[in-house]
Order: C-alpha cells, then structure tokens, then sequence
C-alpha cells in the first residue's frame, strides 16, 4: 500500500500519526544510547533528517510523551525490551538553532535569547512549587530576549538544575543546528562577536553541568574546537568520514528502492534516481542518498534539482565567488567531471576560510557538495607529522547541475551571460569587452587575476571565468576547452552544432608587469599571434567550416583590466 508522502515533514509524532511514508532510523536511537558517551555532535548536510531524528529522540525520550510507545511499534527500537523501559522517563530540553538567520550580533544574541526564554516560559508552572527559592525565581524572571550574555550563558545550567530536583533524574539536552547562527555570522562580518557568547552557553551547557545526563548537538559543520568548544573534552565528534551513525542519516540504496517498489516506480526510475541522487558517502557506507530530494521525487514523481534548490548555499557561493584563484581552477576541473586532490581539516575554521583553501574544501565536504574517492596521509616535509589528503569530485548530478545554476545566476546579476556569447559570435568587441570588464568588476577581487604571468592559476582563473559566460550556449554549440589542434593546444574553441553559424577561438594571456617594453594591447596581439602560429583553427577547417566563419579573439589581463582584439580568419586562394 503507497503511504502519502510528506515533503519536508521534521515532527515525527505527526508522521505516525498520520501514517505517513517515513523511512525508520530508529536503530539510531538505541546505538546512541548504547553508547553512553555524554555529548555527541553529529555533523551532516543540510535535509539529511537531522531535524526529524532529533524530533525521534524527543519523543522517545521525554517524559512529556510517557506511555506513548504506541508511536514506536512496528519499529527498530521497539524490537529491544530495555529499550522500551527508557520510552518516556526523561526530562527533555529540545531546542532547534535552524532558524537564527539574523543579519547582525545583537539580532542573533536576541534571537537565541527568545528561543531560551520560550523554553524556560514552558516551565513557568515549576517555579509555583514550594521547593524552589526566591532567587531561584528571580533567576527565571531574568531569562528574556535581552538578557545579559552573563545570564544566557547560565540559563540551560539553571534549567537543567531545576528539574532534576524536580524529577530526580538528570536532563537530556537535544540542539538542533547549533551551527546555523555561527554560519550566518560569518557571512555578516559579526564572527568574532558571537564566538564569546556561543562559548560560554555551551561550555556551561554541556561541560560544567552536573545536571546533564546526556547531550546531542547536530549541524552541517564541525565548528574548530578552539572557537566554541575549547572546554569540552567530554565531545564525542561524528563526522562524515566517521563510521558511527553512518546509514542514521541520508537513506541507503535499500531504503530507496524499496520506496521506489512501494510507490510502484519503475527499473528504470531506479536508474534515474540513482544516477541523479546517489553518491554521499558516510564513514565507509556508500551509496547513501539525500532524503530531501527522494521525498520529492516519490511525490511529484520527476528528476528535479530538489535538494540544490533549497536555501543554503550563501556561504558556499560566497566562498568560490570570492576565493583565490587556485580554488576557481580546482573547480574547474570538478565542473568537468574530474577529481581533484587537497588537504581537508575537517574542524571548520571559520576566520580561516578567506585565506586557508584547505578550509573551504573543508566546508564543501561536509556540506555534502564533494564525496571522498580515496583518502591518504601526507607526511609534512618540515614536521614529523601528516596531514589528511583527499581526492574529491563532485557527488552526484545533481550537485553538478546546481554549481552550474549557481554560476550562470552570479554572470546574470551581472548582466554578463547571454550578452557575452551574443557579442562575442557576432564579432562585436566593444560588446564583448563591456559584459566582461563588467562582470570581472563585480564578481572578483583584484588578487583573483594575479600580477605574475610566469604563475598559471591567473590564467586558469580568466579561462574558468569565460568558460562559465559561454555555457549557457551548449544546446547551439559545442565548447571545448583545452584540445589538441594544429601544433599546439588552445584554450577555448566554440563550434556550432549548425554549420551555418559561426565558430569562435579564444586565447588567454595575462599581462607580465615586468616586462616593460610590451603593454596591454602587445599581450591581447601576441594572443592572437599565437592562434594563428599554431594553427588553432586546423580542427574547425577540417570539421567543413569556412574559414571566414571563424571568429579569433586574442583576451588579454592585468587584474581587473581586460583587453579583447580580434582576426577574421583569411580564406586561402586556389592557385
């Protein structure tokens, strides 16, 4: 029987309720508790059902929902009696950071504020009972949206405290996107400011509290353990290279199929799925597939980009748009389908992202844009000690489809896209020149273009730049980068899948600022020069395509400048 598909549900007590489709990760419940490690922080991308887990937790545990085992049977955790003498006995806290986006430091210090005195608001009955002390209630009447960050650090402690004499049994905490206002931070400018506030809440929370039974925090990042959690050596961290709670989170190939068969899909719905889908990898379990986008497929039953289009890639457009030029041409080369090898620290540091690269492969990993193919250790040439080298590419198709929406949409907001590839077959230089100056203006920094010439990355990074203002174009033409032709390799040939339609060779140089004798408009020359000296056009001509439709464009760049010439090709005469 095709149980009804809830897209984007978190609250597990409605799912059972209402019969809906749902997937059971309740084994996560009892290898967590079976595990008995104080404070655990699970990090996983975003829509990977940390939300509906937490939600699992709580109503298993929480005393607010004693004797409903009946949301439980039929499930995994249910299968084991001592487990089930745990269902309901427990003082929960329960709190989600998912929705601190704030734009400011004193936003968000509100904003979590609220969400700790809405909590304390729903024990406000416990301050009538006779055992607790007039300080104890002035404490609570302290704890508002603009509280001191002296009293919100204490807050959870004091909470934690009262209901353990309450209940005489110590406290669960579940936080749910704890890194969420810490991502935000970073985007603003407000980092530094929110590291001292977060820090103090959570090592009062979940380090000095003799109240704390168990604590679970979830998140996308592992957040350095010298910004937020310095005191915490009770941590237990679970990445996504780690193989504890590998199949809790995402839906292994199994679970996927077997919805696939109880929504009567087809084999070959199965191989789409799979193809567009498949490929995060936790701990040593492959095949593991994002619940947001196969939830939306069983329900409006086509491929789509689901997953990529939902919030979330600020930060990650943030970072390629603004990184060094290294970072663009390693991109590049994921882009196409290859694999890239780098150092990976998987404790995201978030002061480093704009001058460490290793940080923001970082971040792309555990954001579930890059899967592992293999990994290794690096001994360090001046250290007796190794670091972690990754070899990543891209993990799937539909991460591949969404990098390429992310950047046409940054050449759209700059007016740049379909205007270049327009001016450019057109023979129109001034056009050409206008879209693209205007898009370097607005979406690079000045040290992207370099200042050496004897270095490659500048030239890598112009090359990835204009690749990316021609690919809307793949549908009229066939753009090449980097192919043998004539006596040497150019660097961009469009050739038009109609052969009435013009062909264009494009040619990179960046200008030596030491060489003093040649300018601008000598270096945009010699890139034409070099066209026709190695014959770049040897592959259109032998492909039946008239000479005189072939566009050559010379580019030439120093930093933000460029420079743009251009040469018809000349027909040979017979003789």
């Amino acid at each position: 029987m095709r149980r009804q598909i809830s897209t984007g549900a978190q609250n597990f007590e409605e799912l059972r309720i209402r019969g809906n489709f749902y997937v059971d990760k309740t084994g996560f419940i009892r290898e967590w508790w079976k595990g008995q490690d104080v404070v655990t922080l699970i990090t996983r991308p975003r829509r990977f059902g940390k939300t509906l887990n937490m939600s699992t937790l709580n109503c298993f545990f929480s005393n607010k929902y004693a004797d409903r085992g009946d949301l439980f049977e039929g499930l995994k955790v249910w299968e084991d009696e001592k487990m089930r003498e745990e269902q309901g006995k427990w003082p929960v806290i329960f709190l989600s950071f998912a929705g601190i986006k704030t734009t400011g430091l004193e936003l968000t210090k509100n904003s979590i504020n609220q969400l700790l005195a809405d909590e304390y608001n729903r024990y406000a009955w416990l301050m009538k009972e006779e055992m607790f002390t007039d300080a104890d209630r002035g404490f609570f009447r302290k704890v508002t949206d603009n509280m001191g960050d002296n009293v919100a650090a204490f807050s959870l402690n004091k909470l934690c405290e009262w209901l353990y004499r309450y209940y005489g049994k110590k406290v669960l905490i579940l936080l749910d996107e704890y890194d969420t206002p810490l991502q935000e931070a970073y985007i603003n400018g407000y980092w530094d400011g929110l590291v001292a506030y977060t820090r103090a809440l959570f090592n009062n929370t979940f380090k000095t509290n003799p109240f704390l039974e168990r604590g679970i925090m979830t998140g996308i990042t592992r957040v350095s353990k010298e910004s937020i959690f310095s005191d915490l050596n009770n941590l237990d961290v679970v990445t996504t290279t780690s193989g504890k709670y590998a199949t809790a989170f995402g839906f292994t190939e199994e679970e996927v199929f077997d919805a696939l068969d109880e929504q009567e899909f087809t084999e070959k719905d199965k191989t789409e799925v799979k193809e567009w889908y498949d490929g995060f990898t936790f701990g040593s379990i492959t095949d593991i597939y994002n619940p947001w986008s196969i939830t939306n497929f069983l329900d409006k039953r086509k491929i789509d980009t689901y997953w990529a289009n939902t919030s979330g890639n600020g930060l990650v457009g943030k970072l390629l748009r603004t990184g060094k030029p290294e970072i663009k041409s390693l991109f590049e080369i994921l882009l196409k389908g290859g694999e890239v090898t780098v150092p990976v620290d998987e404790q995201i540091i978030y002061n480093q992202l704009d001058t460490n690269p290793s940080a923001v492969w970082s971040l792309l990993l555990a954001s579930g844009y890059l899967k592992i193919v293999k990994a290794q250790d690096m001994l360090e040439a001046d250290e007796m000690d190794t670091e972690r080298q990754y070899t990543l590419t891209l993990t799937n198709r539909e991460v591949r489809r969404m990098f390429i929406s992310l950047i046409k949409d940054w050449f759209r907001q700059s007016g740049g896209l379909s205007g270049f590839a327009k001016s450019m077959l057109q023979g129109d230089v001034r056009g050409m020149s206008r879209y693209l100056n205007d898009v370097i203006l607005t979406s690079m920094s000045y040290f992207d273009g370099g200042n050496n010439p004897s270095i490659r990355e500048p030239e890598n990074f112009y090359h990835g730049l204009v690749l990316g203002l021609l690919a809307e174009n793949t549908r009229d033409y066939v753009v090449q980068s980097n192919r043998e032709s004539g006596y040497g390799r150019y660097d961009v040939v469009m050739e038009p899948i109609r052969p009435e339609s013009p062909a264009a060779i494009l040619e990179f140089k960046v200008f030596d600022e030491e060489d003093e004798e040649n300018s601008l408009e000598d270096t945009a020359t010699n890139a034409l020069k070099q066209i026709e000296e190695k014959r770049y056009d040897t592959g259109l001509l032998t492909r039946s395509i008239p000479a005189e439709r072939i566009l050559k464009y010379g580019l030439a760049f120093r930093g933000k400048e460029c420079l743009i010439r251009k040469a018809y090709a000349v027909t040979k005469k017979k003789n």
